[in-house]
C-alpha cells in the first residue's frame, strides 16, 4: 500500500559512495539539515562500506541471493542510523506512518528500509538492485514527484544506477545525480518547481 502522492515531494539517496570522497559526507549532511525547513522530503541510505562488506563476506561464505539480499538491507539501515546522526533535525523512521510523523514535527525523515521492504520485499533479490533501485520504489510508493540520488559525480541517472534502476523507477517520477561539489542543484532540486537535467 502506498500512503498517496503528497507524502513526500522528493526522496533523496544518500550515496555510500560519498563516503570515499574527502570532506562529501559532511558537506551533503549540512546541505541536507539547511534545505529542510518545512520541504517535505525523505533520505534514504546507500549501502556503501556496510553493503559492499556484505557483498565480500557472501562470496567468502557463499551466501545465497536472497540471503545477501536483506543483509544488505540491513546495511543501509545501519547507514540511516550514522545519517539521522548527522544531519541536524534528523528523525530515523522505518516505515510509512513514521515519515509523515517526522515530517509533521519538523524534522527530516531518514528511512531505515528493512522492515518495510521485507514486509513488501517488492524488488528482485539480486546484485543487480541496490539503493538506487530501492529509493526509486519508495519514491514510487510515497507518490514522490521527484527522486534524487547523491553520489560522487553527477551524470545520467540510467548510467550511473544499478542495472534494475530503469524497471524500478516509477513513470513520471523525475530523476536526477547531484555532486557534493553542486549542492546549489539539491537546493534547486528540493525546491517547489524544478529539477536540474542531470
Amino acid at each position: 500500500m502506498t500512503s498517496g502522492p503528497g507524502v513526500v515531494s522528493a526522496v533523496v539517496k544518500f550515496g555510500g559512495g560519498l563516503l570515499r570522497r574527502e570532506g562529501a559526507f559532511e558537506r551533503v549532511a549540512e546541505a541536507l539539515a539547511a534545505c529542510g525547513g518545512g520541504r517535505p522530503f525523505l533520505v534514504v541510505p546507500g549501502g556503501g562500506p556496510f553493503a559492499e562488506t556484505v557483498r565480500d563476506q557472501g562470496r567468502q561464505l557463499r551466501i545465497d541471493a536472497g540471503t545477501a539480499h536483506w543483509m544488505a538491507i540491513l546495511g543501509m539501515d545501519q547507514y540511516a542510523h550514522a545519517l539521522a546522526s548527522r544531519i541536524r533535525r534528523a528523525a530515523l523512521v522505518v516505515g510509512e506512518q513514521d515519515i509523515a510523523g517526522a515530517l509533521a514535527a519538523g524534522r527530516i525523515p531518514v528511512l531505515a528500509p528493512y522492515h518495510w521492504l521485507r514486509a513488501a520485499d517488492p524488488l528482485p533479490h539480486s546484485w543487480d538492485v541496490t539503493s538506487d533501485s530501492i529509493a526509486a520504489w519508495v519514491a514510487g510508493a510515497l507518490g514522490a514527484a521527484r527522486l534524487i540520488l547523491l553520489k560522487p559525480v553527477a551524470g545520467d541517472p540510467m548510467k550511473l544506477a544499478d542495472p534494475y534502476f530503469p524497471r524500478a523507477l516509477p513513470p513520471g517520477v523525475e530523476c536526477q545525480v547531484v555532486a557534493p561539489d553542486d549542492l546549489e542543484a539539491l537546493d534547486r532540486a528540493l525546491g517547489d518547481g524544478g529539477s536540474d537535467e542531470g
